[in-house]
């Protein structure tokens, strides 16, 4: 009996995905469950898993596009196992994508013919003025063709014997969404950044003086996201505006703070939502970054958990980012960058200290968000981040750490 694995719908709206690569070859035994293949969609990147275990004969090729509900490969049921065979383990990919070589980056096994010339191309080069040793022949045996030296360019430096392959590989689908969305925010948003530093000692000395506390009864971490994601709550109720988004004419209002977080996986910038952002502790807001980063690092991330944001933050911090003016994660409003916290000189009651300084910005929407909440915003963001115990813990650091 033979069975058609069809492309299974990654989420609604999702029509078309691409084949980024096979997990296993023509007319191996797959187990049933085992993932077969990953598929990009203008999302995520997906594992197929086999439906059923059996031979395998692939109808697709990597970088293929497949509609929704086509059959990209066939399993013989009555298939079976090789004899002292094991279940067969996912392979390691490397890469996702196909990748296309030039054919001077193949490599050549050398003989005596190698790099010698035809007497064709001995003229050509002679010509140019290009030596035989400066061109790899793709003809017999290496050697160089009339074609090689039509094609051959003179050196516009010093050789160094280096190689000098180039590789061209095609974007993952997911990645080509990325591109097309940011171009399409910085094009189509009246997008504008407005910055501010914050004077970090506060939370220092707190995540000092309870972090051991802290990971001991809630097993995470105190983290710097929970501290920002509280104080980005809290403003955006201050200025509701930077918490709407435009859908046309109309500007729709929300009386909820979905925060996405921007995180690294292994496929590229992953941007899951906390839910209801407005209702968690610091427990909480730890809680959910923790498991929502695990879960992108591991690309087990789903399409529902990365869409639905009403804001985000970015931490280009943890790579050694100083300063820079993140783009509007659409269609959301605003988006707040976070940075590298670095020790510098600050007058502090006419005196020159040295306190940890983060610089923070905030890009936004200027067709829907004014300058006086944007600057406001960020003000009162600084406010909560250097007074965390008055504004974030009512005064009551061991009660808001659920000590």
């Amino acid at each position: 009996m033979i069975l058609e694995m069809k492309v299974p719908s990654p989420g609604e709206s999702i029509t078309e995905v691409e084949i980024a690569a096979w997990l296993v070859q023509d007319g191996d035994y797959v187990e049933k469950d085992q993932p077969i293949a990953e598929v990009d969609s203008d999302k995520a990147t997906l594992e197929l898993p086999a439906e059923e275990s059996g031979i395998i004969t692939l109808k697709a090729a990597e970088g293929d596009a497949v509609a929704v509900g086509s059959v990209v490969c066939l399993i013989d049921l009555d298939g079976k196992r090789p004899e002292g065979a094991a279940p067969k383990k996912e392979e390691i990919i490397t890469e996702t994508s196909k990748v296309e070589k030039s054919v001077t980056s193949a490599p050549i096994e050398k003989t005596y013919a190698s790099g010698s010339a035809s007497p064709a191309a001995k003229k050509v080069l002679a010509e140019k003025g290009i030596t035989p040793s400066e061109v790899i022949g793709t003809g017999k045996d290496g050697r160089i063709t009339k074609d090689d030296a039509v094609k051959a360019v003179p050196s516009m430096g010093t050789p160094t014997g280096g190689t000098r392959n180039t590789e061209k590989t095609k974007l993952s689908m997911l990645r080509r969404k990325v591109a097309e969305r940011l171009v399409s925010v910085k094009n189509d948003t009246a997008m504008l950044t407005t910055f501010n530093e914050v004077d970090m000692k506060p939370i220092f000395d707190l995540r000092n003086e309870f972090k051991d506390a802290f990971k001991a009864k809630h097993n995470v971490g105190l983290g710097f996201m929970s501290f920002f994601t509280l104080a980005v709550v809290r403003a955006l109720k201050m200025y509701p505006d930077v918490n709407s988004m435009l859908d046309g004419d109309y500007k729709i209002a929300h009386n909820f703070q979905d925060i996405s977080i921007a995180v690294s996986g292994p496929k590229g910038l992953m941007v899951p939502v906390i839910r209801n952002a407005e209702n968690l502790t610091f427990r909480g807001v730890e809680n959910e970054v923790k498991r929502l980063a695990i879960r992108a690092r591991d690309g087990q991330i789903t399409i529902d958990e990365m869409t639905g944001g009403t804001f985000t933050i970015t931490n280009g911090g943890v790579f050694g980012s100083m300063l820079s003016t993140p783009i509007i994660n659409p269609p959301q409003s605003g988006i707040l960058g976070m940075h590298n916290i670095v020790e510098r000189p600050v007058a502090l009651n006419g005196e020159v200290v040295i306190r940890p300084i983060m610089y923070v910005a905030l890009s936004y929407d200027h067709r829907i968000i004014d300058g006086r909440e944007s600057v406001g915003f960020l003000v009162a963001v600084k406010e909560a981040l250097e007074n965390p115990i008055e504004i974030l813990m009512d005064n009551n650091p061991k009660k808001a750490l659920e000590l």
